[in-house]
């Protein structure tokens, strides 16, 4: 998912710079490249409310590792982790941080991290992994995760590009192969708008821009949480970004083009953090 990637990175610059109060990351937009901000802004047109919504996901997946961090928890895994940043933003004393992804996506993130002054290399333990040959537990195992301590696994802008099937296999993977206290959070939509079951033109073009991209929407549900129950889930939390930009911003606008993305956060047992703020 490398164009995407990079086009969340321009995004993620792009909300930094508009929105410092929600999001700062002053690698993104280097890291995303020319590329990326060619992508972003021809996405743009479907979907103008992109820099707003990468500035919330951005700002809450922040806080959560935040107050994990201040709670204790002192693994922070990031799946299909893409350019994220968040090991060299938010590092902490004897925390770790594990970036899962394919090799070639790593390597290149790695590459164009290392060409920014002042990013820091090791900050993240790197875990190549391709996740239909291999068992990303196991690879994070290999890397030093400690499967009986407590974590928090991000999992950012990946599932509606999966199978269900995959979507459950990973889900699972967590529930039964980490601590109970450990906490998943990662974004979906909704099934309308990965069958394109749509009456604006512009939801439209924004499920079709990616699938030119080569990464077509493959899942989405208006409940995930049977499937999150099914798969070995208790505590189980689903926000709109409806609902996250009136916490986050105090402000409500039904014109914003977030109506079909929501946010879940999913533990076994209770979490160490009470939930997002």
């Amino acid at each position: 998912m490398t164009r995407t990637a990079r086009m969340v990175a321009a995004y993620r610059g792009w909300a930094s710079e508009r929105w410092p109060e929600l999001a700062v990351d002053p690698y993104a937009r280097a890291l995303g490249g020319d590329d990326g901000e060619a992508e972003a802004h021809g996405y743009l047109d479907a979907h103008p409310h992109m820099p707003l919504y990468m500035a919330l996901r951005t700002s809450v997946l922040d806080d959560e590792v935040r107050d994990a961090i201040a709670r204790g928890t002192r693994q922070i895994v990031i799946l299909g982790a893409g350019y994220d940043t968040r090991a060299a933003r938010l590092a902490a004393s004897e925390v770790r941080f594990f970036e899962v992804d394919l090799p070639d996506t790593q390597a290149e993130k790695r590459a164009r991290a290392a060409a920014l002054p002042g990013y820091p290399a090791d900050a993240a333990r790197y875990v190549p992994c391709d996740f239909e040959k291999d068992d990303f537990l196991d690879r994070l195992a290999a890397e030093g995760f400690d499967i009986a301590r407590p974590a928090v696994v991000l999992w950012e802008g990946v599932v509606y590009y999966l199978t269900e099937a995959a979507v459950r296999a990973t889900l699972r993977r967590v529930a039964s192969g980490t601590h109970p206290a450990t906490r998943i959070l990662f974004d979906l939509v909704g099934k309308r708008f990965v069958d394109g079951d749509l009456k604006d033109p512009r939801d439209l073009e924004a499920r079709e821009r990616v699938a030119r991209m080569g990464e077509p929407l493959r899942f989405g549900t208006n409940d995930i949480l049977p499937i999150l129950v099914a798969e070995g889930f208790r505590f189980v939390d689903v926000r709109s970004f409806d609902e996250i930009a009136l916490r986050y911003t105090g402000t409500y606008d039904r014109a914003r083009t977030m109506r079909f993305q929501l946010l879940a956060a999913a533990s076994v047992a209770p979490p160490a953090q009470p939930g997002w703020r």
